[in-house]
């Protein structure tokens, strides 16, 4: 038996660790596209993109964890199916289900690693992956300049070049104009040719320009009194310095403390800390809600609060409004009445539509915080389940390599992932329930999971695309026999 746990253990976590590093190479390319744009240009040292490369990879593990679960597992016993050693297994009196039980305990301690992950890690690199990726997304582009255009990326300036050499170091006929303190255009300078290069600290921009001439408005750099004969000034130079402040090209991280409160940030723990709290202030704003109703429904007519003799009059049963006018209320009052009722149930929908905002608000959190709760857990689950999938699966297809298994593959984790997707929008839309939303997947899945293990322990050729051949012809052999017969009855 230790001979047989050995070879199939090694015959998973081989596949099972290639597979895994190629989801998860796909699922970072997949990223980098999306963010391509943000990346790009904007000058970042190479250790910012690693790190965020990195917290990226922590990120997508619940995606990978499962698909590379699934994969290796049909890849595994498809591989044993194919070579015959689950055929030479079962000859020596081991049952399939005895087989993979060191496979259970590995994947059993997988899933437990995945929900310790969840919990403990994955909160710590999401709010440090969503606080850099936040300042990433907001940093400016670096100063590039475009012959011909002007580049407005330097605040407070507007800086147009004719032409540039091959390195983009040394700019031709250059103009400046300098839009600092919101007057545009006041201030202007024209160069035949300037150098770009950074201070030593790299605080500053420097840009040296060469026989130019520099336009200001005296009238607005002034404070004295309006002089016609200095309405502009002008400034020729052989060589001068431009230099521009290169703080707002500077990365500035926001405190992490910002990000905190956010429900995928949390542990379970928070997330219950946090449900309270936020299930507190959602009952008191149902609470005044109801409160607010009640005494504008209590004060909506002036009549009915008028007591006669010692109690106060209360209809025996709902009446339609216009049978109520002609009942018991007078005529001369009805005119009153209708209008108190009319502005009574304005202020009443003033005040759902004030403190609606608020209960949508609070009552999203609560979903939000209730599906991140859930999904702790479904993911320890989902590697469970893929597995349970995946290892009968390979046994009854009885293929390796990376053909007939990825495609199956794909196939059953495209299932799962459509059914956990759509499910988990209708529970943050409030149409089911969160644990209902997070849970739906692995519901729907269990007994096909069941149904395939039962195939796979009986041999079953479910995939057997010669065995349905056979049948089929079988079937239309009974048909042309039963035509046959009936033909021949009737001559």
């Amino acid at each position: 038996m230790k001979k047989i746990y050995l070879l199939i253990l090694k015959s998973f976590i081989k596949p099972f660790f290639v597979t895994f590093c190629i989801v998860m190479f796909v699922l970072l390319m997949l990223f980098l596209f999306k963010y391509i744009d943000d990346l790009i240009g904007k000058g970042f040292e190479w250790y910012v993109i690693l790190k965020l490369i990195g917290y990226q990879c922590a990120v997508q593990i619940s995606m990978a964890m499962p698909l590379s679960m699934l994969l290796s597992s049909i890849m595994t016993f498809g591989n044993l199916g194919e070579s015959y050693e689950l055929v030479a297994i079962k000859a020596a009196g081991v049952s399939l289900r005895k087989a993979m039980t060191p496979l259970f305990i590995l994947v059993g301690f997988f899933s437990l690693s995945s929900f310790l992950f969840s919990d403990y890690i994955l909160p710590i690199v999401n709010l440090k992956m969503g606080s850099l990726l936040y300042d990433v997304r907001n940093k400016k582009a670096d100063f590039l300049i475009k012959p011909g255009i002007f580049n407005n990326t330097i605040p407070g300036y507007s800086i147009r070049a004719k032409g540039k050499n091959e390195n983009g170091t040394i700019l031709y006929d250059l103009m400046i104009y300098d839009n600092q303190g919101g007057n545009a255009g006041n201030t202007v300078l024209i160069a035949k040719e300037g150098f770009i290069y950074n201070s030593p600290d790299n605080s500053y921009m420097i840009l040296k320009l060469k026989d130019g001439i520099r336009y200001e408005d005296a009238r607005v750099k002034s404070s004295k009194s309006y002089d016609p004969r200095q309405q502009f000034t002008r400034f020729k130079f052989k060589e001068t310095e431009q230099k521009f402040d290169m703080e707002w090209n500077k990365m500035q991280r926001t405190d992490e403390n910002l990000f905190k409160s956010h429900h995928a940030m949390l542990n379970l723990k928070q997330l219950k800390v946090y449900t309270d709290s936020n299930k507190m202030k959602l009952d008191s704003v149902k609470h005044l809600l109801s409160n607010t109703m009640d005494h504008r429904f209590n004060l909506y007519s002036p009549y009915f609060n008028n007591k006669q003799g010692d109690e106060k009059f209360k209809p025996a049963k709902i009446k339609p409004f216009n049978d109520l006018l002609q009942d018991v209320i007078p005529v001369e009052q009805r005119a009153q009445i209708t209008g108190n009722a009319l502005s009574q149930l304005n202020y009443m929908k003033d005040d759902l539509n004030n403190k609606l905002p608020d209960y949508k608000d609070l009552n999203g959190k609560d979903i939000r915080y209730r599906i991140e709760f859930h999904r702790k857990f479904t993911l320890a689950v989902s590697c469970l389940l893929l597995f349970a999938i995946g290892a009968p699966l390979g046994a009854i297809i009885r293929k390796g390599g990376l053909g007939l298994p990825v495609i199956m593959a794909i196939i059953f984790f495209l299932i799962y992932h459509i059914i956990s997707t759509v499910a988990e929008k209708s529970a943050k839309d409030g149409a089911i329930s969160p644990i209902l939303g997070m849970w739906m997947a692995i519901i729907v899945l269990s007994p096909l999971a069941g149904f395939l293990t039962y195939k796979s322990t009986t041999d079953s050729a479910l995939f057997d695309i010669d065995q349905y051949k056979i049948k089929a012809e079988a079937g239309l052999n009974w048909i042309k026999s039963k035509i046959g017969k009936k033909k021949a009855k009737a001559q």
